[in-house]
């Protein structure tokens, strides 16, 4: 949290619509990808100035813009030549943005988060993206190359589903969805955790359990702090009606408003799982301790007696009577073991052990 604010810090005085980057990583340099397609066909290059977009925007073909990596004067650039808010580029080049929807005279403009899990670390990966969505296209905006896009990109090729028969609207519509339902893939490894940091915890809790209990629910805090907002963002374009999405796309996005609360559903009931092995965890060290320290009495309640006889006849006295009989030693063996197995039926049968 702490370093979120002093990259934050940096903006402090400048005047509203500053582009400065804030992020945990060196911005990337900025990688043009352009595909624009209709019913009858597509076409896909990267693009080596941004000029060239602009002459494709006025083409009557959907065209979608891909860019990858946020260095602050490509993002600039970019966002003048196109006529896109200085507020925008803004918020663009701040991946710590919260996601939002804004409405513009001629585009939208709203941020997202792409989630997906390290199978390895078990780390939860969060990466903004930034869509600007126009009359007839889509610019999007990722923190580096590598998305979940590829299946989109194919559709688009092959011209599967009716993805070239639509507008703009459907193919952000595709984006979204393909961003929602990436949700639950991470979802499903972070069930999968949980229930192996279950099983730890029934079987034999150790200290590393704790720190995966914990490790886990920051990373759901994480989670629901990236995808809680998404509701409201999801119910705002849909209520942005006709004036971006016509009604023929505004069904598939109540659809993914669907499986937004399912999310977040999901979330919540994660969260309150590892809260209450959080408990089962206290539960069991403190049971454990309890089991110890019941051993260690049981044994320190053994010796009282035992202890009390050898003390007796460890005295230097001179005149003993036990001491000059020949069947002292053993007689005081047998009495300790007598009281011994006394005092282990005793608590066997208060069930003590």
């Amino acid at each position: 949290m702490s370093d979120n604010l002093i990259r934050k810090s940096r903006k402090t005085g400048l005047p509203p619509g500053t582009p400065v980057y804030v992020g945990e990583e060196e911005p990337l340099p900025s990688i043009i990808e352009l595909m624009s397609y209709d019913e009858h066909g597509y076409t896909e290059r990267v693009v080596g100035h941004v000029s060239e977009i602009v002459d494709d925007l006025k083409s009557p073909d959907i065209t979608w813009v891909n860019v990858d990596g946020l260095r602050v004067s490509d993002i600039i650039e970019i966002g003048n030549s196109m006529g896109f808010h200085s507020l925008i580029q803004e918020d663009i080049v701040n991946t710590e943005q919260r996601p939002k929807v804004e409405e513009y005279d001629n585009y939208i403009f709203f941020v997202l988060k792409m989630i997906s899990y390290d199978d390895e670390s078990g780390d939860v990966a969060i990466e903004q993206v930034s869509f600007i969505l126009g009359e007839r296209y889509l610019v999007s905006f990722q923190e580096k190359h590598g998305d979940c896009f590829d299946i989109i990109r194919q559709r688009i090729r092959e011209n599967k589903g009716i993805i070239r028969k639509m507008g703009s609207d459907y193919l952000t519509y595709s984006l979204i969805d393909m961003i929602v339902d990436g949700y639950f893939t991470v979802l499903e490894k972070i069930g999968d955790r949980i229930e192996e940091i279950e099983d730890e915890l029934v079987v034999n809790p150790q200290m590393d359990t704790l720190h995966d209990i914990y490790n886990m629910k920051r990373r759901m805090i994480a989670f629901r702090k990236n995808v809680w907002p998404l509701r409201e963002v999801i119910s705002r374009l849909d209520r942005l009606g006709s004036k971006q999405f016509k009604e023929s796309t505004s069904i598939y996005i109540r659809d993914v408003y669907d499986h937004t609360i399912q999310v977040i559903d999901a979330i919540e009931t994660y969260r309150d799982l590892l809260s209450g092995m959080l408990d089962i965890y206290l539960s069991s060290i403190s049971n454990k301790m309890n089991q110890i320290m019941q051993v260690l009495t049981i044994i320190g309640t053994i010796f009282i007696p035992l202890t009390f006889l050898a003390g007796v006849y460890g005295m230097n006295f001179k005149y003993m009577p036990e001491l000059s009989w020949r069947y002292a030693y053993p007689t005081l063996w047998g009495v300790m073991i007598i009281l011994t197995a006394i005092m282990m039926l005793y608590f066997r049968r208060r069930k003590w052990l």
